[in-house]
């Protein structure tokens, strides 16, 4: 896995995959930014909500059960000293299904969790305390 970063403008950077597929950064005015793009750390919870997603859709199809829609909210909190690392970070999965149970749900987001989401992995042996909860809608 290979990607690049490059400096777009003031505080504004691009970055690309091996693929071509573009993803920017910034930051606030308060450091130099022009707050056009979520900052790094933003990113690093998209990056885990849309990892851990992708397992328990997965897990939920193979479960032959059918994923209207599914919604993941995710609150982090960081450290107040630098390096401002995540010390906690609570997830909240939303799951529209006709047919899934809530048990489904929650095996599935288990599974990811425990097994499967290598980017829930790396921010609990961060020491990160990872908690979660699941709804259907």
């Amino acid at each position: 896995m290979k990607v690049t970063l490059e400096l777009d403008k003031n505080m504004r950077f691009m970055g690309t995959d091996n693929r071509n597929h573009i993803t920017y950064f910034d930051t606030t005015d308060k450091v130099g930014g022009d707050d056009t793009a979520s900052t790094p750390m933003e990113v690093l919870l998209q990056a885990l909500g849309a990892c851990t997603l992708m397992d328990v859709v997965s897990i939920l199809r193979k479960k032959r059960k059918t994923v209207e829609g599914i919604t993941l909210n995710i609150e982090g909190k960081r450290a107040d000293s630098h390096p401002k690392v995540f010390t906690d970070v609570h997830l909240i999965y939303e799951l529209k299904s006709p047919d899934a149970e809530l048990k489904d749900l929650e095996r599935s987001i288990e599974l990811s969790e425990t097994t499967y989401c290598s980017a829930s992995a790396m921010f609990k042996r961060s020491g990160c305390n990872l908690t979660w909860e699941a709804k259907l809608v």
